[in-house]
């Protein structure tokens, strides 16, 4: 496989890595917390704001990759009565709805985060402690100090606008397939008549 293809199978798959790390993660921190309780009679302080963030992140993820495979919920009973030509028509005239909502998530996302990145960048986590070799490989150490004793907000809501971004160009994605004719609606799913058909 060339690099280009290794590039591009590692952006098409990327979600999925990150959904199914996430998902790991947040069963690993609940799972120690669990044992940590019940077995040791101690807590995690951390494990409950941790898992939080986590499923955020995992859920704002699982938004674009919805997307990707037309999973996201819709009702086209009456779309389908519609002949091909103007199915393509409201599926680019939903899509460019979508296009536009994702396009304004994405600017709230960054206007919301660039205030933690950049001039609240000394807010920090309730709970979740910073490790000092993690700051010092970031560079977050100075005179032999780390800077933060918990996480910096602006790490775990980093995921607003990533996950915006991702969220916008699975949309784009759609709209270029509905363009060239390779779907007609943004939701190519039928689990209803699927399900039927198989019983």
């Amino acid at each position: 496989m060339s690099m280009r293809g290794r590039l591009s199978y590692l952006f098409n798959e990327f979600e999925e890595i990150a959904i199914a790390s996430l998902l790991g993660m947040m069963t690993v921190i609940t799972f120690a917390n669990v044992v940590a309780r019940y077995v040791f009679e101690s807590n995690l302080l951390w494990a409950l704001e941790a898992t939080t963030y986590l499923f955020a992140w995992l859920v704002l993820f699982g938004v674009s990759y919805a997307v990707k495979i037309s999973a996201h919920l819709g009702v086209d009973a009456l779309l389908n009565r519609f002949p091909p030509q103007l199915q393509r028509i409201c599926g680019l005239a939903a899509v460019t709805a979508c296009l536009i909502f994702s396009a304004l998530l994405l600017y709230g996302g960054w206007d919301y985060w660039s205030k933690f990145a950049f001039k609240l960048a000394f807010l920090e986590v309730e709970d979740i402690p910073f490790p000092v070799w993690l700051q010092g490989w970031l560079g977050y150490i100075e005179d032999g100090e780390p800077f933060y004793e918990k996480i910096p907000r602006f790490i775990p809501y980093f995921i607003l606008p990533v996950g915006m971004a991702l969220l916008l160009f699975r949309y784009l994605q759609a709209a270029w397939r509905i363009w060239h004719g390779e779907q007609r609606l943004l939701i190519a799913s039928h689990e209803v008549e699927s399900a039927t058909e198989n019983q």
